[in-house]
């Protein structure tokens, strides 16, 4: 008999010894940190204590499973699937709960329940009140990213798991000096965003406080940085079922898409100047409406947004007054082929090249697609979609100087060695000249000074911009509901000096009181890029050039 243990059946007996004594443990690497463009703390790794327990050591799986469920508050369906846990002898390892309250995990270890122990995990934790939570993302409980910056870089801030062997008695306790580390975990790689903590925080507050007020159903606001395409800060608030306006856990100024109205006049103007087809005193008739296919079923009455006769009208004025019909007139000018090509090179129709979860490319149809009123409406700012972020980066691109920047959320990162890795820039391409953006300069600081954004004047120094009142499209396809209401999508894009930018601005505030004055571009969203403005000047100690004072002449 003692050779048959020892010799023929010792090999798997001693496998089966090793089995009962010895647990293996991964132990998840520390994940990278996420910082602000200031090296700030935007999400951190801490220590944290997770129950685990042996079923090979359990005694008792039901009495075990009710004293713990008890101590950790399960319902009773939580309970009894522990239960079933603790009973599967077939296992060596299984999680209680993770990450759990200190007092709680110190009560649960002091009984010194049979194969019931505890090990420390790093948590992941957001600082400062979840600043930034839409862009940053979550992970999941098991420290996977899930959601955000989290997922898109999850595989190099998770870093590498390490291994731990812990010797353990037949009560499922760890013998003293019986664990050893089979092999290390490597720390996950920091990330280093463009957000400016500081701007974050008081975007958010200028967003939310905005919604509060105008009752509205959200808001998006993006603070970018006009030379590099760095967001600086980017926020999104919703309104919940409860009628609480909080700011949104999705980074839903990348995501989602609108028909962004008489903004998209700015990309027409500067095709009609471009194309060379046109000069800011080209005059033309524009009549106070314009009726496509009369007396036909496909009849569409486009109007302007005052009421007038037949007007002589500038391409300055047109711009400035935000004529929907004049806007028409000179972008026929280039043909729907030509603006459809304009509009593509400031990106709307594809991806950023952000590269961030969820992103949308927005919608542009080709040329060819559009029919009838629709090569018109196309012109000032209907017939296709964009999200914030690509609206914003599209304005951008008149800010500098007519070259298109790619926008990015991530500065830099930081191996586990502590080596710093500059991001690279994202995608340029030249899409106007730099006649052409000068020129448009000058005529949106105009519209800031006399035309449909007053209320985005910043005392001192100037502000060129645009406004854009759209009507959301409704459940029956058109632009009003049954009872004849409307539902707007206001906005207000701008940048700062004019005459030497440094940032673009856009604010956006999702269906306000449609009975409020304040439901427009330049009411509803153009005072909060007022405020931002300000914000800015005093973060990026932002200065007026010489010569500069704002709208004051």
């Amino acid at each position: 008999r003692l050779v048959w243990v020892q010799v023929w059946d010792g090999s798997a007996l001693r496998a089966e010894g090793v089995q009962q004594r010895e647990s293996y443990l991964k132990v998840a690497a520390p994940r990278g940190t996420i910082f602000d463009r200031d090296g700030n703390e935007m999400a951190i790794t801490v220590p944290a204590t997770s129950i685990y327990a042996n079923p090979k050591a359990v005694v008792d799986a039901q009495a075990t499973a009710h004293l713990l469920g008890q101590m950790l508050g399960f319902d009773v369906e939580r309970e009894a699937e522990l239960a079933s846990k603790l009973s599967d002898r077939s296992q060596s390892f299984v999680y209680v709960q993770r990450f759990v309250d200190d007092s709680v995990a110190e009560a649960i270890l002091a009984l010194n329940l049979a194969g019931v122990n505890g090990v420390t995990e790093p948590k992941r934790v957001q600082v400062a009140g979840g600043l930034a939570r839409n862009v940053i993302g979550r992970t999941d409980p098991f420290g996977d990213g899930a959601a955000g910056l989290e997922l898109q870089y999850d595989k190099v801030l998770r870093g590498v798991e390490g291994t731990v062997v812990r010797e353990v008695n037949n009560a499922g306790r760890t013998l003293p000096g019986g664990s050893k580390v089979i092999e290390s975990a490597r720390p996950g790689t920091d990330l280093v965003l463009t957000i400016d903590r500081s701007m974050q925080y008081q975007v958010e507050q200028a967003l939310l406080q905005r919604v509060g007020e105008l009752s509205a159903k959200g808001g998006h606001a993006i603070v970018m940085d006009v030379a590099t395409g760095e967001v600086l800060s980017i926020a999104s608030a919703e309104r919940t079922e409860a009628g609480l306006v909080q700011i949104s856990s999705g980074n839903l100024a990348a995501v989602e898409a609108h028909e962004p109205g008489s903004v998209a006049k700015i990309f027409s103007v500067a095709a009609t100047l471009d194309k060379g087809v046109a000069t800011p005193s080209s005059v033309y008739q524009v009549p106070g409406v314009f009726v496509f296919d009369e007396g036909t079923k496909f009849e569409y009455k486009i109007k302007d947004a005052y009421p007038h006769d037949l007007e002589p009208m500038t391409l300055h004025d047109i711009l400035v007054k935000s004529s929907n019909i004049g806007t028409m007139m000179a972008a026929t000018e280039i043909g729907v082929e030509g603006l459809h090509d304009y509009l593509q090179a400031f990106g709307f129709g594809r991806s950023t090249g952000l590269g961030y979860p969820g992103e949308s490319s927005g919608s542009l149809r080709d040329a060819d697609e559009l029919r009838g009123s629709e090569k018109a409406t196309i012109t000032y700012g209907y017939g296709f979609a964009s999200t914030s972020l690509q609206l914003v980066s599209a304005v951008n691109a008149v800010a500098n100087n007519g070259v298109f920047v790619a926008p990015r959320l991530v500065r830099a990162t930081i191996d586990d060695k502590g080596v710093y890795w500059e991001s690279p820039l994202g995608e340029t391409r030249r899409v106007v000249s730099e006649q052409t953006a000068r020129t448009m300069t000058g005529i949106l600081t105009d519209v800031v000074c006399l035309g449909t954004a007053t209320r985005a004047q910043v005392s001192g120094i100037s502000v060129a911009g645009k406004t854009g009142t759209g009507y959301k499209t409704q459940d029956n396809g058109t632009y009003v509901t049954e009872d004849g209401t409307r539902a707007y999508f206001a906005t207000f894009v701008g940048y700062l000096p004019a005459n030497n930018p440094r940032v673009t601005i856009l604010v956006s505030i999702d269906e306000p009181n449609p009975s409020s004055r304040d439901r427009f571009g330049g009411t509803a969203a153009a005072p909060v890029f007022a405020a931002l403005a300000k914000v800015a000047i005093q973060e990026l100690s932002i200065e007026p050039g010489d010569g500069d004072r704002g709208c004051v002449k």
